[in-house]
């Protein structure tokens, strides 16, 4: 592994720009077909996508920018639509729901609506999360949320054609000897590229050994690196902020339970060992 204070043998792909340079071109697409591929686990084969233009507008900011739009076509002629986004945790499920029905929505033609039958194209909305978990599912250990329309009482898929895939990096936890698929490696490689120093042999394959090579630092140019640290300090500045959020909130969690004993009566002494507040901190509370 690589020492974080010495220049990386490689990026991390995610970062917004590590993510658009590993993902994001037309040279590099079949990078994104191998983990599109692996991370439908065989329901959907990719043969070819191509990268759509369409942006949303107004959103530029909150997500980074970092949304593709792809058109792909199956092994079998069948095309759909795919968005894949590296997201920030800020109205997620929401966020995620809305992008996925606009994406059905712009098929709609002008005219013609009887003719069109409402022929939709199925649509799959993909999140790589990053540092953050789940909403409302924090204390949760899956890393793949494989999301579609169900029945409530019965779990029958209702529709199959919508479909949400979220990626939860901080509850993939597996280390090398764990590592059972390619969708594994490449959840392993996307946590912890920026720290290694050579490809590992576990990877020798051939779109592995593409991915690192696109990813080597001392590849980009100038202008590119300059982008790429940028990239970077706006990541450790975001998980500056969650850290101190969550902290905050563990904080507050100590001192309403310490509330509670204090009025219980429980000497001093036995709410600090239990709650890890300072005594000063404990007998400041009313």
């Amino acid at each position: 592994m690589a020492d974080k204070t010495e220049t990386p043998r490689y990026i991390d792909p995610t970062t917004d720009y590590g993510f658009k340079r590993i993902f994001g071109s037309e040279v590099n697409k079949d990078l994104l077909i191998a983990f599109l591929n692996d991370l439908f686990r065989g329901r959907k084969v990719i043969q070819d996508l191509v990268y759509n233009k369409n942006e949303h507008v107004g959103d530029a900011e909150e997500t980074g920018n970092v949304i593709f739009d792809l058109t792909c076509t199956a092994d079998n002629g069948e095309q759909f639509i795919i968005e894949v986004q590296r997201s920030t945790q800020v109205n997620l499920k929401r966020r995620m729901l809305y992008y996925g029905s606009k994406l059905i929505a712009e098929q709609a033609p002008k005219g013609k609506r009887k003719e069109w039958n409402y022929r939709i194209s199925e649509v799959y909305v993909i999140v790589l999360m990053d540092g953050f978990p789940m909403p409302d599912e924090e204390d949760g250990t899956d890393f793949l949320h494989d999301i579609c329309l169900c029945n409530r009482d019965t779990g029958k898929i209702f529709y199959e054609d919508l479909g949400f895939i979220y990626l939860e990096l901080i509850n993939f936890v597996k280390v090398e000897a764990d590592l059972e698929s390619d969708l594994d490696r490449w959840l392993y490689v996307l946590k912890n590229m920026s720290t290694m120093d050579k490809l590992p042999v576990y990877l020798r394959k051939p779109i592995f050994e593409k991915l690192f090579q696109v990813a080597e630092y001392s590849k980009l140019s100038k202008e590119e690196r300059e982008m790429y640290d940028v990239s970077l300090k706006r990541k450790w500045d975001n998980k500056a902020v969650l850290d101190y959020a969550k902290e905050e909130g563990r904080k507050e969690q100590a001192l309403s339970i310490a509330r509670e004993m204090k009025r219980d009566g429980l000497p001093v002494e036995q709410i600090a060992k239990f709650t890890k507040l300072t005594i000063k901190e404990i007998e400041k509370l009313k």
